[in-house]
């Protein structure tokens, strides 16, 4: 091949390298576009309407003023049952699939139907806590329990659980088999090795998991619509409806009242930069422990 042909061919590659390289910045920049358009307009619609009152006044009839404190309490109340509810649940399971059932077919099997709940809509599952637990409840006690906080925990129990048993799988099964070798050769009993040795030192990406599995959670609102439905007034009792922050979200956005408007941008706001603070704290964990 002459220098004419190698030039030629190299101006060709590089030509083409180029295109390449634009249409790639320009897709990255296509993309990124609307998210920050959607965030600028969250923080400037969010901030106009963020006050005092908003944490401590009740959601208000239309034209009066108030807050969003029954939402941000029955957000944290669902939020926290659900993470209680699901995550020893979403541990244990995962602990079963990496260090008992890593290599059998029971475990792939577990892991396929997990990996199917994981990218499950979330109101499927709010349709199905309703179907099994909603109704059935609310025929056996006469219609005196039916829409409950408990029954939206319930909800966001079971988007938690698949979180926590994929991460915590796959954090187990990146530990060093030697770690495990090690401890078997020292007389360590296999309960032992894995609670207090594998367990131990996967805990950033345990615990990551279970911040992941939050995030998510937090700003669910089809599986309460079915479960938790909703509540005007302050309400302590999990057996009854409660408001959260999402639902009245999606209300008050939908409403034709401008001061509803408002406290839905404030609430948006809020819950944006509360799911973007647990993301960084799971990358700043996670960079930490490799760090270390």
């Amino acid at each position: 091949m002459s220098k004419a042909d190698n030039e030629n061919l190299y101006r060709a590659r590089a030509f083409k390298n180029m295109i390449a390289m634009v249409l790639s910045c320009g897709a990255t920049v296509f993309g990124l576009l609307w998210l920050v358009w959607i965030l600028l307009t969250t923080i400037v619609n969010g901030f106009q309407a963020l006050n005092l009152n908003l944490f401590t006044e009740m959601t208000p009839p239309p034209g009066s003023a108030g807050g969003l404190a029954n939402a941000f309490y029955g957000s944290v109340l669902m939020s926290g049952i659900g993470l209680l509810i699901g995550t020893p649940i979403g541990l244990m399971a995962g602990i079963w699939l990496a260090e008992f059932a890593r290599h059998t077919k029971l475990g792939n099997a577990v892991r396929f139907i997990n990996d199917i709940l994981l990218s499950a809509p979330s109101i499927v599952l709010g349709l199905f806590v309703y179907t099994a637990v909603i109704l059935p409840v609310s025929a056996l006690t006469n219609h005196q329990v039916g829409f409950s906080a408990i029954a939206g925990a319930l909800a966001l129990a079971l988007l938690v659980i698949p979180v926590v048993v994929r991460t915590t799988d796959e954090m187990l099964q990146l530990q060093p088999s030697t770690m495990r070798e090690a401890a078997l050769a020292l007389g360590v009993p296999q309960w032992k090795l894995t609670l207090q040795i594998v367990l131990r030192a996967a805990k950033a990406g345990v615990v990551t998991g279970v911040l992941l599995a939050l995030a998510r959670i937090t700003g669910e609102t089809a599986p309460l619509l079915f479960t938790a439905f909703g509540n005007q007034f302050w309400s302590s009792n999990v057996l009854k409806p409660i408001a959260s922050v999402p639902v009245v979200i999606f209300q008050y956005a939908m409403s034709p009242f401008d001061d509803w408007h408002s406290l839905a941008w404030a609430g948006a706001l809020i819950l944006t930069l509360f799911v973007l603070v647990l993301s960084l704290s799971s990358r700043l964990l996670l960079l930490r422990n490799k760090a270390s």
